[in-house]
């Protein structure tokens, strides 16, 4: 099985692993779930995470051929849109996120959006392969956590967006318009049918007990050590999972991040004043927890 080289950028703000995944033969590489910054107290953005992952592209002589993420992220924006400007590369994602552009469509009132995943250059459908230099990746499709989300399969390594967090940060929440605590128990059997040895790459730690961030794990430590997965069957994790979700607040920029990544990281056009505006709907998420 091939082995490619993996680097991870941690994005201390939002928890978000960003990664490089490279064929060390033909210098190939793609970028999976790169960050563009955003403060929303000044609503300033700015590219730091990007430039440093080009950065280190830069240094190791990489080429990049694929931005891709692994779903619309509800917690930070996507840069995919900034790298494909900088890089010529193709960008992927999920075909189901045109389900998710049609509930967040619906959400920001946005009459004339296309909701056909047209913002992208590719939509991978599940089984799906494609080519990073001589390195094959599949998809599968990984539901739950939002209705769009997949996992890169990429030699011995998985990129698992948010299924499964480290062993002892349990698993993604599934209480996001479109998800499915169920359909989350499916992916992630999905995920643990790789073989044992698999590298799995998450997409966010949120530093339990205030460790050191980390995010590749195997597929038999999350057998034996995730306490949402060990012994659990999956009338247990939805229970367990629903309970969870009800105490957790709405990411702080999940009505900001989702009209920018339905985009495919572009951001709203500029109105007659040269400036560009997010839409915040009021009441769009009522019985949410206040965080």
């Amino acid at each position: 099985m091939a082995i490619p080289q993996v680097q991870g950028f941690y994005d201390e703000r939002t928890g978000s692993i960003q990664y490089v995944v490279a064929d060390s033969t033909t210098k190939a590489c793609a970028i999976i779930d790169p960050v563009l910054d955003f403060d929303e107290k000044s609503g300033s953005v700015g590219t730091g995470n990007a430039d440093a992952i080009l950065a280190f592209i830069s240094r190791r002589g990489l080429v990049v051929e694929w931005i891709l993420d692994t779903h619309p992220h509800a917690d930070h924006f996507s840069a995919a849109r900034y790298l494909k400007v900088r890089t010529g590369a193709r960008t992927g994602i999920g075909e189901h996120v045109r389900r998710v552009q049609q509930i967040w469509k619906d959400i920001y009132n946005w009459p004339d959006f296309a909701c056909d995943g047209s913002q992208w250059d590719r939509l991978f459908a599940d089984g799906e392969t494609f080519e990073i230099g001589t390195l094959q990746g599949r998809v599968i499709y990984s539901p739950g956590h939002t209705a769009a989300s997949v996992t890169y399969v990429v030699g011995d390594a998985a990129f698992i967006h948010d299924t499964l967090f480290m062993p002892d940060g349990g698993t993604a929440r599934a209480d996001f318009p479109g998800a499915d605590a169920g359909r989350l128990w499916a992916s992630i059997q999905a995920i643990l049918a790789l073989p044992d040895k698999t590298r799995l790459f998450t997409g966010h730690d949120y530093r339990p007990g205030g460790r050191e961030a980390r995010w590749e794990s195997t597929v038999a430590e999350q057998r034996r050590d995730n306490p949402h997965v060990a012994g659990m069957d999956e009338t247990g994790f939805i229970a367990l999972r629903e309970a969870r979700d009800r105490t957790l607040p709405i990411p702080k920029l999940m009505l900001h991040a989702l009209q920018v990544n339905i985009r495919g990281g572009e951001l709203p056009p500029p109105e007659d004043n040269g400036r560009r505006y997010l839409k915040i709907p009021i009441g769009a998420l009522l019985g949410s927890v206040w965080g």
